[in-house]
C-alpha cells in the first residue's frame, strides 16, 4: 500500500514538472519574439504593409457585392413586373399570380446570393451541398409548412376555388370570400369583414363547399302552419309570395309543398331559384314576406307549447 501511494505521488510530481517546463518554453519563445521586434521594429511595418492590400481587396469585394445586390434587386423587381403584366394579358387567375410571383421572387434572390458568394471565392457546389443537407433537417422540422406548400400547389392545379369565391371549409367551420392564395396560407374575408388565415394543407385535405362556383342558387324556406288552417289556401298564399319575389329567376318555377306533419304544425316548404349574388337578400326578404302574407290571411304559425291537464 505504501509503495502504491509513493508511485502515485511520484507520477503527480512528474506531471507537474512537465507542465512547468512547457510553460517556461512558451514564456521564453514569447520573450524571444518581443526581443526580436524590439531589435528590428521594421517587422511590424512590413507586416502592416502586407496586410493593407488584403484589406483593400476585401473592401473592394464588399463594395462590388453591394453594387451587384442593388442592381440585382432592381432587375428582380423589373422581372416580376414584366411577368405580372404578361400574366394580366393572358388572363391568368389571380390565385396563380399570388402564388407564383413570390415563388419566382425568392428563387431569383437565391440565385443572386449564389452569385455574390462566388465573388468571395465560395464554391457554389459546396454551398449547394451544404444547403441540401440543411434542407433535409429543416424539412423534417417544418413538415407542416411543406404540407401547406404542397397544398397550395394542389389548389392551383385542381382549382377547387378562385380568388373572389365564397367557400365553406367543413373541418373547422371557417367560411368567407377568398381574398388571397399565398404559398402557405389562404386568406378568407368573412361577411363581417374579419380576415381568417387557413393553412393550404387543411384546405387541400378537407371537404370544401364553393358557394360561388355556380351562377344560381336555390332558396329554401320552411314554415309551419296550424293544423286548423286550410292547407290549400296556405299553399296559394305561399306560392303568390314566392312568385312575386323580385330576385326569382323567371325561367325557374316556384315550388310550394307540404314537407311533413309535425307534432304541432303542418310543415310547409317554399323554393325559388335566384342568382348566386342575390341569395342572402332574397332569403331574408322571402322569409319576412311569408310571415306578412300568412298574417294577412289569418293563418297562424304555431309555436311550441305544452297543455297541462289536471285530473281530480
Amino acid at each position: 500500500m505504501m509503495v502504491k501511494q509513493a508511485g502515485l505521488l511520484l507520477t503527480a510530481e512528474t506531471n507537474a514538472f512537465s507542465d512547468a517546463t512547457e510553460t517556461m518554453e512558451v514564456f521564453n519563445n514569447a520573450q524571444a519574439g518581443l526581443q526580436e521586434v524590439a531589435e528590428n521594429p521594421g517587422i511590424i511595418r512590413t507586416w502592416l504593409e502586407g496586410l493593407v492590400p488584403d484589406l483593400l481587396n476585401f473592401a473592394l469585394q464588399i463594395v462590388i457585392a453591394f453594387v451587384i445586390y442593388t442592381i440585382g434587386g432592381r432587375l428582380i423587381r423589373l422581372i416580376l413586373k414584366m411577368v405580372g403584366k404578361a400574366m394580366d394579358k393572358r388572363g391568368t387567375d389571380e390565385g396563380v399570380k399570388q402564388f407564383l410571383l413570390p415563388l419566382i421572387k425568392y428563387s431569383l434572390y437565391v440565385v443572386l446570393i449564389f452569385i455574390i458568394m462566388g465573388l468571395f471565392g465560395i464554391a457554389t457546389t459546396s454551398a449547394v451541398a451544404v444547403l441540401g443537407s440543411a434542407g433535409v433537417a429543416v424539412g423534417l422540422a417544418l413538415q407542416g409548412s411543406l404540407s401547406n406548400f404542397a397544398g397550395g400547389v394542389l389548389i392551383l392545379l385542381l382549382k377547387p376555388f378562385h380568388v373572389g369565391d365564397y367557400i365553406v371549409e367543413h373541418s373547422g367551420g371557417k367560411e368567407g370570400t377568398v381574398a388571397e392564395i399565398s404559398i402557405f396560407y389562404t386568406k378568407l374575408l368573412t361577411a363581417d369583414n374579419k380576415l381568417v388565415v387557413v393553412p393550404n394543407g387543411t384546405l387541400s385535405n378537407c371537404s370544401i363547399t364553393n358557394v360561388s362556383d355556380v351562377d344560381r342558387r336555390r332558396v329554401d324556406i320552411a314554415v309551419g302552419i296550424a293544423y286548423e288552417a286550410d292547407i290549400r289556401e296556405a299553399k296559394e298564399v305561399l306560392y303568390q309570395t314566392a312568385e312575386s319575389d323580385p330576385a326569382r329567376l323567371p325561367e325557374e318555377e316556384a315550388l310550394v309543398f307540404v314537407d311533413s306533419l309535425g307534432d304541432s304544425a303542418v310543415n310547409m316548404g317554399v323554393r325559388i331559384w335566384v342568382a348566386a349574388e342575390n341569395y342572402w337578400t332574397a332569403k331574408w326578404r322571402l322569409t319576412e314576406n311569408v310571415k306578412y302574407a300568412l298574417d294577412e290571411k289569418g293563418i297562424s304559425i304555431p309555436y311550441q307549447q305544452i297543455d297541462v291537464q289536471i285530473k281530480q
